[in-house]
């Protein structure tokens, strides 16, 4: 990967573009998102192969369930913060959007339920927080309620 600032592009194009022949480009912006430029080809076969290891895993899903959480937890390390039964929900929920943007190309979906998921072992890894999370909840959002203290 090379990096230019993304005034490069407009500045001087030539710089840019015949670094695309060797690896992808990454322009850098100061007030917005910064953006990737590939070669078309670079991109389907990336897609293809995620593609296909979606496929793979949500198969093995499918015949392995405590094989897929294992390989799955290789990436994910975090699972152990989850409970059990938040386990199997989290693998499936991020299989299914993994699946579903390696066809569509959209992995957004995927990105943002790993960052959710994510939040959620994290809240489950402080045992304050995971009691709290286990203790009767009376609604008030931590409030005391009128007459109770």
């Amino acid at each position: 990967m090379k990096t230019f600032p993304f005034s490069a592009l407009a500045r001087d194009r030539n710089e840019v573009f015949p670094e695309l022949d060797v690896a992808d480009v990454l322009l850098e912006r100061r007030d917005a998102e910064n953006v990737w430029l590939v070669r078309d080809e670079r991109y389907q076969a990336a897609r293809a192969a995620l593609l296909t290891l979606a496929r793979s895993m949500t198969i093995v899903v499918r015949s392995n369930r405590v094989l897929a959480e294992e390989a799955l937890a290789e990436d994910l390390p975090w699972l152990t913060w989850l409970p059990e039964h938040e386990r199997l929900q989290c693998v499936r929920e991020l299989l299914a959007h993994l699946l579903a943007g390696a066809d569509t190309g959209e992995l957004l979906p995927y990105a943002r339920a790993r960052r959710s998921w994510t939040s959620t072992a994290l809240a489950w890894s402080d045992p304050e927080i995971a009691r709290d999370l286990t203790d009767p909840f009376d609604g008030s959002g931590g409030q005391p309620i009128d007459g109770a203290e």
